[in-house]
C-alpha cells in the first residue's frame, strides 16, 4: 500500500523529503511540496521570521505548484542535537500500569493527582541515531523480544531557552511533530546492576526505534496541543486512542522544566509521553511483518513495518 503522510492543520506544514539524488527540505502545502532549502535548520535559526517568509511563499500562487507528494521519500522533518523524552506523563496510562502489577486503582489516581500539584516531570535523553522517516522498516533486535510502541507528541523548540518560566514557555515552540518510541522491554532493566535501575541506551535507543514526523506544524496551526488525539494502530487494530489532555505535567511545564535542566536549542525535540494502551497493556508485541499506524490530529500519519534485524557473521 503506499504511503500517504496524511494532512497537516493549517496552510502550510515543512518537512524533509528525498528523490533519488538527494534530500531537500519542503514547504508542505496540500498534496504537493515546494523545495526550500537543504535542510529546515536555517528554519528554526530564525523561527519567527522563517514563519513570515514560509507565509508569503505558500501564499504565492505565482511561485509555482511544487513537487507531487507522492514519489518522494518522507524524512525526519528536523535533525536535533538533542532528545528528550518524558516518562509517566499520561494519567491513565500510569494508573493502568501500576493497577497490572497489582496495586490499588484509586491509590494510583490519588497519587497521581499528587504527583501534578506537587511533583516534578520525569525526563530521560534519547539518542538521534534512533530516528527514522514516518514510513521507513523498523528494525526489531534480534537480542530483545518484548518490542512495545508509545505514540507521542513531539515539541520541536523554535528558540534558545535556559531557566524560562511556564508562562513564557510556550514562546519557544516552533511546532509539533510525531515521534513513535519504540522500547524493547525485556532490556529495560539490568540484573547484572539491578540497584542502578533503568538501561534507556538498549532499551530505547537502536537504529530505526524512533520514527519522526512526517510534517513539522507550525504551533500557530496545531490548535490546543492539549486537545489532539494520538491514535495508534497495530495491524489494523486500535491499540492507543487518547486524547493529550491526559498528560500529567502539561508542555508548558515540560518546556520549562527542562530548560532547567539542559540549555535547549533550536530544533532540539521534547517528547511529551505516551497514553495508555501501549503492547506491555495489551500483552502483545511488536514482531516481524507487522504493521504500525500513528496518527494525530492535524500532524499527519505515520506507517511503518516492522522487520527482522538480519546479522551478520565474520567469515
Amino acid at each position: 500500500m503506499p504511503y500517504n503522510p496524511g494532512s497537516h492543520a493549517g496552510p502550510f506544514a515543512v518537512g524533509m523529503f528525498g528523490d533519488a539524488r538527494r534530500e531537500f527540505a519542503g514547504l508542505v502545502a496540500g498534496a504537493r511540496v515546494r523545495e526550500i532549502g537543504a535542510s529546515t535548520s536555517w528554519l528554526l535559526d530564525d523561527w519567527d521570521a522563517a514563519m513570515a517568509r514560509l507565509g508569503e511563499l505558500a501564499a504565492d500562487e505565482q511561485a509555482g505548484d511544487g513537487r507531487p507528494l507522492d514519489g518522494l521519500r518522507v524524512l525526519p522533518p528536523v535533525r536535533p542535537a538533542q532528545i528528550l523524552q518524558s516518562g509517566a506523563n499520561y494519567r491513565q496510562h500510569v494508573v493502568d500500569l501500576v493497577a497490572s502489577e497489582g496495586g490499588d486503582r484509586a491509590a494510583a489516581e490519588a497519587m497521581m493527582d499528587a504527583r501534578a500539584r506537587d511533583g516534578e516531570p520525569y525526563l530521560f535523553s534519547g539518542l538521534p541515531s534512533a530516528m527514522c522517516g514516518p514510513a521507513d522498516d523498523v528494525v526489531l533486535p534480534a537480542d530483545g523480544r518484548e518490542h512495545d510502541w508509545e505514540l507521542e507528541i513531539a515539541v520541536v523548540i523554535g528558540k534558545p531557552a535556559r531557566r524560562v518560566s511556564r508562562q513564557d514557555a510556550l514562546r519557544y515552540v516552533a511546532g509539533y511533530t510525531i515521534c513513535n518510541d519504540i522500547t524493547t522491554r525485556d532490556r529495560l532493566y539490568r540484573p547484572d546492576l539491578a540497584k542502578i535501575g533503568t538501561d534507556w541506551v538498549r532499551a530505547k535507543n537502536s537504529p530505526t526505534f524512533l520514527p519522526t514526523g512526517p510534517y513539522l506544524v507550525p504551533a500557530a496551526f496545531a490548535g490546543d496541543p492539549h486537545q489532539l488525539l494520538l491514535t495508534l494502530r497495530h495491524n489494523g487494530i486500535v491499540r492507543q486512542n487518547e486524547l493529550s489532555r491526559d498528560m500529567i505535567f502539561d508542555i508548558p511545564r515540560l518546556v520549562s522544566y527542562a530548560s532547567t535542566l539542559v540549555a535547549l536549542h533550536p530544533g532540539d525535540l521534547l517528547l511529551t509521553g505516551s497514553p495508555a494502551g501501549n503492547g506491555a497493556h495489551w500483552g502483545v508485541y511488536l514482531s516481524p511483518g507487522d504493521v504500525m499506524e500513528a496518527e494525530i490530529t492535524g500532524l499527519g500519519l505515520q506507517r511503518n513495518t516492522c522487520v527482522p534485524e538480519r546479522l551478520t557473521t565474520d567469515a
